[in-house]
């Protein structure tokens, strides 16, 4: 092998390591565990999906500061118009937010499905507040219209 060759091989053993340290440096490591890295998924499916979307992204966006206009922008996506003209009557009334019946974020939430009939479907919201080591639980019941998967209605549940 000549030494121009050699030196090529050389720079191209190089190149081949450098490459694949960057891409080692851009995978996250989870030490000492062979378990894969946490993904999440989504799909455009039953309206509790949406529900769960929507109490998601809201909790987000009123807990960020600065997040603008995006809680209203949201109301205006995933409620009906009926809905929203129902909440701003029970927020003036209430000094509360609607969508949570509450005055605070939660610091966590969970949708499940519940019973369909008539056009609609039901979803159980569960809103976690206080410490992880302490936590209390309000349940919501929130209703989407089976048509266009919007949320309806938002009642604290009994």
């Amino acid at each position: 092998m000549s030494r121009t060759s050699r030196s090529r091989t050389a720079v191209g053993a190089l190149v081949a390591a450098a490459l694949l340290a960057t891409a080692g440096a851009s995978v996250p490591a989870f030490a000492g565990s062979s378990a894969p890295p946490p993904a999440r998924s989504g799909a455009n499916g039953p309206a509790y999906d949406r529900v769960a979307n929507f109490y998601g992204a809201y909790i987000d966006a009123v807990t960020d500061e600065g997040s603008g206009h995006l809680g209203s922008q949201l109301r205006g996506f995933y409620l009906t118009k009926d809905l929203r003209n129902r909440l701003a009557k029970w927020e003036s009334r209430e000094h509360a937010d609607g969508v949570l019946r509450a005055q605070d974020v939660p610091r966590a939430w969970k949708v499940t499905a519940g019973d369909s009939g008539a056009g609609h479907t039901w979803s159980t919201v569960r809103l976690t507040w206080g410490s992880a080591q302490h936590p209390t639980y309000t349940y919501l019941t929130v209703q989407s219209d089976l048509a266009t998967k919007k949320i309806s209605d938002i009642k604290a549940k009994s």
